[in-house]
């Protein structure tokens, strides 16, 4: 039994797109980084930290696939923003340059205790957009629970201009890195990840090939 440890109708959505069956069960963990932890560090732990209290809810014969994805600026770990000041602040900080994103995958097999682990990073490119486009955007309410106060995928708002990497690790679970992940445990998706991913994000992506081939 497959289960799905997360709340995000993104993550959802996306997950369902393999035609796996599966069920959820979300938990709360801390999400505070530690003391001089990297980004690279800090999703994986997460990750993997959702992944085990998950473990305790369920049977011993479910697999669980848990993700964390975090916004990194410069050094910098953007997580939610607390209010509409900071979602603003985010968002000034954002725009008009390179950032990164950030998602961890960890799949843990209760019956044998078997973790696996993989990350996804990549470069998003924000428009620069105006003050006015951000006091309407956050006056919507989308920022506010979303890492870096942003959803790529929003169809008014659009941040992102020139993506050239994983669009689907942006919106919080890189497919293709799943894929490659549970492969390793002969669990192949229903239907073909490229091809439902892009059809559905109508987004061309230029990574999946090498991704699958185990090269980034």
């Amino acid at each position: 039994m497959l289960v799905l440890a997360s709340n995000s109708p993104r993550r959802r959505q996306l997950f369902a797109l393999g035609g796996w069956v599966f069920n959820i069960v979300a938990v709360e963990i801390d999400e505070r980084p530690l003391s001089g932890e990297s980004p690279r560090d800090y999703v994986l732990r997460l990750a993997e930290n959702k992944a085990r209290a998950v473990a305790s809810q369920v049977g011993p014969d479910s697999l669980v696939v848990a993700a964390d994805t975090t916004v990194v600026d410069g050094l910098d770990i953007l997580g939610k923003p607390a209010d509409e000041h900071e979602a603003m602040i985010m968002l000034t900080r954002l725009r008009g340059h390179i950032h990164q994103v950030y998602t961890a995958i960890a799949v843990l097999y209760i019956e044998n205790g078997l973790l696996l682990k993989d990350i996804c990073v990549t470069d998003v490119p924000m428009r620069d957009y105006s003050d006015q486009e951000i006091h309407e955007y956050i006056a919507g309410g989308d920022p506010l629970d979303k890492a870096g106060a942003y959803a790529v995928q929003h169809n008014v708002f659009h941040p992102v201009n020139g993506l050239a990497g994983c669009f689907a690790n942006v919106m919080g679970l890189p497919l293709c890195h799943l894929t490659r992940t549970l492969h390793k445990l002969r669990i192949d998706p229903q239907h073909p990840i490229p091809q439902a991913c892009q059809s559905t994000l109508e987004y061309d992506c230029p990574i999946f090939e090498r991704v699958l081939q185990g090269y980034s």
